[in-house]
């Protein structure tokens, strides 16, 4: 039989290794340095780059899309390889790949401390970054594609369908998401607005954790685990059942995230449905991985990569189960914008796409070395340090989310709340941060100790850059079914018809819910006294964003008796339909701001940006100096009011033409309003004593960033008048 020798590119893969673990520690540091903001709000005091909401994004994005990522390339590209029997079809596609993820992260890594941000949680970067990553990715998928047509494997293992329907279906997502209106090379604004554009995000946002975080490590899982444990995959027939079923219905399940908000019910409701559904394919995919292993659990004892993937599918299990429980109207009203649900993402993401990860680097480096691993106790170490790492973050964060649930929730016999200083909560789940900072320190301790290990394993190994392999070429047969074929068998050698197929599987959801969102004029009725933001309101909402304030408040009240009691009158959905993009929020660290206009005075606010603790004592909230030290940059104001008015926000050319002076006009109004304090005035004519004495320009406090954010505050809310009970009464 005529075999050909042909290389493995092995450089490709340990390039993406490296990156996996450079970017993991740096982005998990960057977690554990938010974790310790909880108990030190003002460790960075006055260094706006360093402030919790510039690094939040970042910490995200970095574990997102660098650490994990990157671990999906590296793994990507060597079982593929190895599956299809062949080199990858385009070294350059993989090298455009490899640097251009790479340069996308390090823009990421500059732009959001910056505070260059969209706001929409895992798509904040900015849009020329938007659409590199779409090329980067295009690159990826026609490499892949590309390798497939060059196979000499007839068949598609279970594993490249999981790659073809993640390529496919974060394509889809990033673009719809992502469609934006420039107005400089850093500031676009979403086409979406308030309730569309909280449902495309959500779409968005749950399906990033569906088809970048969970259905290319299925894929992974499929392919390691039985080269690690040298068994076959448990059952070809549940493989096949919880591939289509996964993507199908995980497409679905993203409107769960906006249960009791101003989202249409039947939206909610069909979230809901497909969620609950969701746990039967997840599990059959965690019982496939685990019952792999049946007969080789005395390995599993002695090997820490197996370890490591244990865990790592239980952990998958364990998300699994939680997230279709999440989406139960009567669990989501108790755990939405707790901690809960940050112990539930990050049981997901330390134990399954970490652990995974990690157990992919134990197996993968000392084949690629050709030698052993450096230290075996190192690795079982690092398992048992990570584990005990997991259980520290995530049981306190479950017990905090809890507390926060049933303190915002109790009720005095009279009918007021039991806590109505929302800061009642934070102090009472500071022990639970402590725990949690413990926790992610452990588990960077752990994955430092991967590096060494890592390290010491390179240097005692031989690199193999190009791995010579042979195989017979792939002779070309018939396209159509044989009569012992079944169907799914024809399929696998048909990549074309098989990546069709999951395309359409993902797009049939995302239809249903998408469209109608957009298309259907009364989805969003309508309110006569909504009007748009003014200028100075627009800029000042515009630093929120950059601030990322959305990251700690909610703008958004559910119809709750205690919400509405602690908060004001609960949201409509015709209240947003000026916002691009919608703002509200997924964890409230402080209370929802959407009715607090009018409630604080504009030196309350001024304050509280200075001193936070000073206006609210026990405040975790860092403080903003760089608000009431920076001069407002108006020069884009018409810019932006223009690209707001090509997406439907009516304002008039008359109202674009004088923007400056509406500004100046309303800024002086803030400007008196603070004057009023006569311990400002002084502060502030020292201030600019000061400034003529040293010769330095001084910047009217009308023409200053906390002006504008003032602004923007003090408008939340008011659009819409509701009728206290005491007004109700009289007029009966």
């Amino acid at each position: 039989m005529e075999v050909e020798k042909f290389y493995y590119d092995n450089k490709i893969v340990k390039s993406f290794l490296y990156a996996t673990i450079f970017w993991g520690i740096i982005g998990m540091s960057v977690g554990l340095i938010l974790a310790f903001m909880f108990l030190f709000p003002n460790m960075t005091d006055g260094i706006s780059w360093l402030s919790f909401g510039r690094l939040r994004p970042l910490h995200t994005n970095a574990v997102i899309f660098a650490f994990v990522g990157n671990a999906i390339f590296a793994g990507v590209y060597y079982s593929l390889q190895r599956l299809l029997k062949a080199r990858m079809w385009s070294d350059f596609l993989s090298k455009v790949n490899f640097w251009g993820w790479q340069l996308i992260i390090v823009a990421a890594a500059i732009t959001l401390p910056l505070g260059y941000s969209t706001s929409k949680e895992y798509a904040e970067l900015e849009w020329p970054i938007d659409i590199a990553i779409a090329l980067v990715w295009v690159a990826f998928g026609a490499n892949m594609i590309g390798t497939m047509i060059k196979r000499r494997q007839r068949h598609l293992y279970v594993a490249i369908w999981f790659y073809l329907a993640t390529f496919v279906t974060v394509a889809v997502l990033h673009i719809v998401n992502s469609i934006e209106i420039p107005v400089s090379a850093f500031k676009s604004y979403s086409v979406y607005a308030g309730v569309q554009d909280a449902l495309v995000q959500w779409w968005y946002g749950h399906n990033a954790v569906a088809f970048f975080l969970t259905t290319p490590f299925l894929g992974l899982m499929y392919y390691f685990v039985p080269k690690a444990a040298n068994r076959p995959v448990y059952s070809y027939k549940l493989s096949i059942v919880h591939f289509w079923s996964l993507i199908f219905i995980y497409i679905w399940a993203g409107p769960h995230h906006l249960l009791y908000s101003a989202l249409p019910d039947w939206a909610q409701n069909l979230g809901v449905a497909f969620s609950v559904m969701l746990i039967a394919p997840s599990w059959g995919g965690m019982i496939n991985g685990l019952l792999t292993l049946r007969g080789a659990w005395d390995k599993v004892r002695t090997s820490p990569v197996l370890k490591f993937m244990v865990v790592a599918i239980t952990g998958y299990g364990m998300a699994t189960f939680e997230g279709p429980m999440l989406s139960l109207k009567n669990v989501n009203a108790i755990a939405h914008f707790t901690d809960w649900i940050i112990a539930h993402v990050h049981v997901g993401a330390l134990a399954w796409n970490g652990f995974l990860a990690f157990g992919m680097i134990y197996w993968l480096v000392p084949k690629l070395f050709k030698t052993t691993l450096w230290s075996k106790g190192w690795a079982n170490a690092h398992f048992w340090i990570g584990t005990l790492g997991i259980i520290m973050y995530a049981l306190p964060m479950y017990v905090a989310g809890f507390v926060q649930a049933f303190m915002w929730k109790q009720f005095n016999p009279d009918g007021t709340l039991v806590y109505g200083n929302f800061l009642e909560t934070v102090s009472e789940i500071i022990p639970m941060y402590w725990m949690r900072a413990i926790g992610g320190s452990l588990y960077i301790l752990g994955a430092t100790m991967m590096l060494v290990n890592v390290i010491k394993t390179v240097r005692q190994g031989t690199a193999v850059t190009d791995e010579l392999a042979e195989a017979a070429p792939l002779k070309r047969v018939t396209k159509r079914k044989t009569a012992k074929e079944g169907y799914h068998t024809w399929l696998e050698r048909r990549p074309v018809k098989l990546t069709i197929y999951a395309t359409i599987a993902i797009l049939i959801g995302g239809v249903v819910q998408i469209i109608p969102s957009l298309m259907v004029d009364d989805y969003v009725p309508k309110i006569t006294s909504v009007k748009p933001y003014t200028p100075l309101e627009l800029e000042g909402r515009d630093i929120y964003i950059r601030e990322s304030c959305n990251a700690c408040h909610s703008q958004m009240i559910r119809p709750f008796r205690s919400e509405v009691e602690r908060y004001g009158e609960y949201s409509k959905s015709g209240e947003y339909v000026y916002d691009h993009p919608f703002l509200w929020g997924s964890k409230r660290t402080g209370p929802d701001l959407f009715r607090v206009g009018g409630k604080y005075s504009d030196n309350w606010h001024f304050n509280h940006f200075y001193d936070p603790q000073s206006t609210s004592s026990g405040s975790i909230m860092p403080s903003y100096k760089w608000l009431i030290r920076s001069e407002l940059n108006k020069s884009l104001t018409e810019k932006k009011m223009k690209a707001m008015v090509s997406l439907g926000v009516p304002y008039t050319e008359e109202e674009i033409g004088r923007a400056q002076e509406w500004m100046l006009e309303q800024g002086t109004q803030i400007e008196q309003n603070l004057f009023s304090d006569p311990d400002f005035q002084k502060t502030y004519e020292a201030d600019k004593q000061a400034a003529a004495e040293s010769g330095q320009e001084f910047i009217e406090m009308r023409n200053r960033e906390v002006v504008a954010i003032i602004a923007y505050l003090q408008r939340l809310g008011t659009d819409i008048k509701v009728k206290t009970n005491e007004e109700v009464s009289s007029n009966n």
